[in-house]
This record gives C-alpha cells, structure tokens and sequence, in this order.
C-alpha cells in the first residue's frame, strides 16, 4: 500500500476502508477490479456519472483495474445507439476503462451451462405459470408466496423444457426457468426468482442466436466472477439483491465477488430514473434524450456543462450509506466555479432596444480592446467595434427608477463596457408606447470608460455594436419540474409538476462576432446574463445558444441561511 494510501487511511468512506482491509489481507491476492455495468436500455445521467467515477477512481487509487461492461440482457428494450452513445459520454467525462468494452451477451453459453447446472442440483425448475401468476403468487411484504404448481419437476424433465426452449419450441411467455429457493423468504427477491424468459427477438449483439434471455439478476453476478471483480459496487436499491447475488456464485460454486452498496446522487427538480425519462419523452414534454433541461450526460454536454463540474460534485458529495436529495444549486455552483475560470467572455444583447449616440459622427468606428477573462491573462483580448448606434438591453432604461438603479435613466452618466461614458437625453417611442430608441450623448474625453476629472460613474452596462452585430436565438432554461422532491415520483405523477416555463426562447438577441469564432464546444460567458453553450443541435442551421446557466450563484444563499 502506498504511503498516501496510508496516509489518508482515516478519512476514507466506508468502500475505501472495505477495500483497504481486503488489500492489507491480501484477499483477491491484492488486486482490486472493479467495473461499470449499464444496462444500455437508455441514456446515461448524471446518478451514473457518480457510480462510474466511484468504480473508475477506486480502481486508480488502488493500482487495480476498471471495466466497462453493458449488461445487455433485454433485447426488446436495448440498443447500439445507447451503447454508442454511453461510451461517448464516459469518455467525455474523462473516464477511460481498461481493455475492450465487455457484454453480458458475450457471456450467454456460459450463462446457460450454469442455467443446466442449477437445474441439475434441483435448484431451478421450468415453470409454465404466466408472469401475471407468478405475481399473484410471489405474494407480499406481509404475506408468504406460494409454492408454483410446476416447482417439483423432475431434474430429467426440466433439462428436457429447458432445452426445448433454447432451441424455440415455446412462445414467448410460455415459459420461464426459475430458481428453487424459498417461496417464504422475507427478501421477495429469494422467493423463486426468473431466470430466463422466452424472447423471440434479435439482440443487438449476438443477433437471432438465441430465443431465451437472462434476467439481470442471473447475468450480472455471474458476469462479474467471469470477469474476475473483485469490488462490486452497486447503489442502494440492490442492497436487497445482494443475498440473491451470493446464492447463485454460492450454489454454482464459482469465483464470489463482494458487494458493496452505496448511495445514488439525486438532485432536487429532477428525475434520473430511465423509464420516466423515455415516458416524459414519448409524452412530447423533451425534445429527446439529449434535452439540455434533462440530467443525462448527453443533455448536460449539449447544455455546455463542463465534466469538470460533474466531477467536482460527485466527489463532494462523497460515499454515503444512506440515500438523500442534493439540491440543484449545488451543482450549479460546481458549474459556476469552472466555467468563471475557463469561459471567454463576449457582449450579448438578449432583449435589445438601439441606443444612438447623437452626437457621435455618423459613418465613424472606433475599436476596444476586451478582458477575454480576467481570471486568466494568458486568455488575452479582442477587439470590439464602436459606432453611432449600439443595441443595448431593454431592462437597462427606466422612466421612473428607484434610488439604487444605476444604469439608464434621463440625466444619468452611465459607463458603455469598454467605450465610453453617455448620459441618456430622451427616447423614443412608437405609436404602443414601446422605447424604439434611447438617444444619448457621450463623453470623448472618456475613451475606455474612465472619466478625466475623475468622477464617480456607478453604473456600467454592456452593449453590442449594431452594424457588426450577430442575430441569434437564445435558449434561457429553468428547472425542468416546479417540486424540488421530484426523485422517487412515477412519470405520470412527475408529469403533473411539469415546469412549462422550463424553456423560453428569445429570438432576436444580438451577439459580438466573437461569440461564434470560438472553438465549437466551447461555452462563453455573455456579460451579465450567464454562460452560454451553442447548440450542437442546431450549428448548421443558425445561431443558437442554450444558457447553461445564470450568473447569480443562489448556492451560496443557501448556504448561509444553513
């Protein structure tokens, strides 16, 4: 072990310390293996996120090895393109496994040589119950299950049906092989659970070779003792499932991983579980799985959220044995804390109105220098132009202000980011009423935006010149559901807290030249509105940028008020 190993030894979580005392005995001859294994049934999220660091991070601490592995055991619901898109967004957060991708589906003649080896032993029988019977008889928290009316076949008879299902001689649903164990387990996962189910259907992977499907529960503990895990770290909600992964590497008499649970992330205001998500999608509510209001990681990269942030929550959120809800702005303050360091800073106009300098000359462009960002100089500047007419935000003019408003006003100074210091001297209106224009005069003096004489100007606000201007819509986006405890909920219960306000798209922002010269994937911070991602969706079509999010960092409010 190594000395920073030992080092730390006393503030490590609960599965550091199990890992720790089976590498000072020496169990699994030392070595730590551990693996990720999605079912590539859906997009991954960011509760994903954390379980694929966790394994990742222990196999590096520990010098050991990390799997990636899709237990791809459902052909009805699985496909390539959630395999292909999974191992995109593990590689985009930074997460690299060890050796070629692994399948469950590559495991399935063994699988089913252990199948005939339960079946042998009487530990598993052919049951022709519908899975409807088998529900009813499973029984309840509370009630006992009953014993299926086909449980004492003989082993000859059942390796006989076992057979004959393998080679297609039944419907699906016809029949299912079961295990033998106890139809009066407290752990209802004991009480005879299924084992293959009847699926005459092409598996994206091995094709029409097999009509017969394990179940999760039979292909991933035995997947992980082919693989030689030593570690299996799984979320809380298989905890109860863990007796049942004993008895099947017990009873089979093979290579036994150990088990560990831990607690998944959930955030406030969001769901992760897969099967609301498709539900919401089917629904029409998201335009997909990669929905920049949604959590998976392919809607967080199309929204411009850095890995870095994901990592930096999931890591101090930490390892837990107890499940709990992180609020959202937690992890908006992650964000925030990366994207402050990183992002080039650009001139946005979301709700522009023109301001027209009167008494600048007409034809005339100057040109400023810009921070890119002043948290890192090596970022360096760009220029932006200057003329007679600028687009500036609508809310940034007030008739009748309140004492604190600094911005524009008639007869206040104000500071044009960069330019010039104006005072506002009248605006214009159209026959609604509506400002068309805000007419102001400036100060030549104050190139830069420094008065000579030394003045005090409070107020500063950012603007884009009209004539080099870009048009451009912008996606502002809040929380996905108005209830904060959205985690647990069903889809149609979810459905009633949808948030319709969760995407408002404005269409007529204006932007600096610069904001579309960046590198594609690159999120901008626009000055005083928020950072801002363009939409990959959409990069050959138009301009459009989705705000990651705002400037306002409300994290640090609750944490006071903590």
């Amino acid at each position: 072990m190594s000395a920073k190993m030992e080092q730390n030894s006393n503030s490590v979580d609960f599965i550091r310390k199990i890992i720790r005392d089976d590498v000072r005995q020496n169990r699994y001859g030392g070595q730590v293996v551990t693996r990720f294994p999605p079912e590539p049934n859906g997009f991954l999220h960011i509760g994903h996120a954390k379980s694929v660091l966790l394994n990742c991070d222990l196999a590096r601490e520990f010098g050991g090895t990390f799997n990636l592995r899709f237990d791809d055991t459902n052909p009805l619901k699985e496909t390539p393109e959630y395999v292909d898109a999974a191992k995109s967004d593990i590689q985009w957060l930074g997460i690299q496994w060890d050796g070629n991708v692994k399948f469950a589906s590559g495991y399935f003649d063994q699988l089913f040589e252990w199948a005939l080896v339960l079946i042998r032993k009487g530990l598993a029988y052919v049951d022709d119950l519908s899975p409807e019977e088998i529900r009813q008889y499973r029984g309840t928290l509370t009630q006992p299950g009953q014993d299926s009316p086909f449980r004492n076949r003989t082993v000859t008879e059942n390796l006989r049906l076992f057979h004959r299902m393998r080679e297609g001689h039944f419907a699906n649903g016809a029949k299912v092989l079961r295990a033998k164990i106890d139809m009066a387990s407290p752990n209802l996962n004991l009480r005879d659970p299924v084992l293959y189910r009847i699926a005459h259907a092409t598996h994206h992977q091995t094709g029409d070779v097999w009509c017969i499907y394990p179940m999760y529960d039979w292909a991933h503990g035995q997947s992980d003792s082919i693989e030689g895990i030593t570690h299996s770290i799984c979320t809380l909600e298989f905890e109860d499932h863990n007796p049942l992964y004993r008895w099947f590497l017990e009873n089979l008499e093979i290579y036994e991983p150990v088990q560990i649970e831990f607690a998944r992330l959930q955030l406030t205001h969001t769901v992760l579980h897969k099967r609301v998500i498709n539900k919401i999608i089917e629904e029409g509510y998201l335009d997909g799985w990669d929905d920049p209001r949604v959590a998976t990681l392919s809607g967080l990269r199309r929204r411009g959220v850095p890995p870095e942030a994901i990592q930096n929550l999931c890591r101090h959120v930490g390892v837990a044995k107890t499940n709990s809800t992180v609020e959202i702005e937690l992890f908006e303050h992650f964000i925030r804390q990366v994207l402050n360091r990183t992002s080039p800073r650009r001139m946005g106009v979301l709700d522009p109105v023109k301001l027209v300098l009167v008494d600048y000359p007409e034809g005339k462009t100057e040109e400023f220098g810009a921070v890119n960002n002043p948290e890192d100089a090596q970022m360096g500047t760009r220029k932006v132009t200057f003329s007679r007419e600028l687009y500036v935000e609508r809310e940034d003019y007030r008739e009748k202000p309140h004492r604190k408003f600094y911005r524009l006003t008639k007869g206040q100074e104000v500071r044009l980011r960069y330019a010039y210091l104006v005072t506002c001297t009248e605006v214009i209106r159209n026959n609604q009423g509506d400002i068309v224009e805000i007419h102001c005069t400036h100060d030549p003096a104050s190139r830069g935006g420094n008065a000579p004489d030394g003045r005090r100007v409070r107020g500063t606000i950012h603007w884009v010149d009209c004539g080099t201007a870009l048009n451009a819509e912008v996606q502002l986006l809040d929380h996905l559901f108005t209830e904060p405890l959205i985690g647990h909920m069903d889809a149609e219960t979810a459905i009633q807290y949808f948030n319709p306000d969760s995407r408002k798209v404005l269409i007529n922002a204006k932007i600096e030249p610069a904001a579309v010269q960046d590198l594609p994937g690159t999120t901008i911070q626009l000055e005083r509105q928020g950072y801002f991602h363009r939409d990959p969706r959409k990069v050959n079509d138009s301009l459009s940028f989705i705000r990651t999010v705002s400037l306002r960092d409300s994290w640090k409010k609750i944490e006071r008020r903590q």
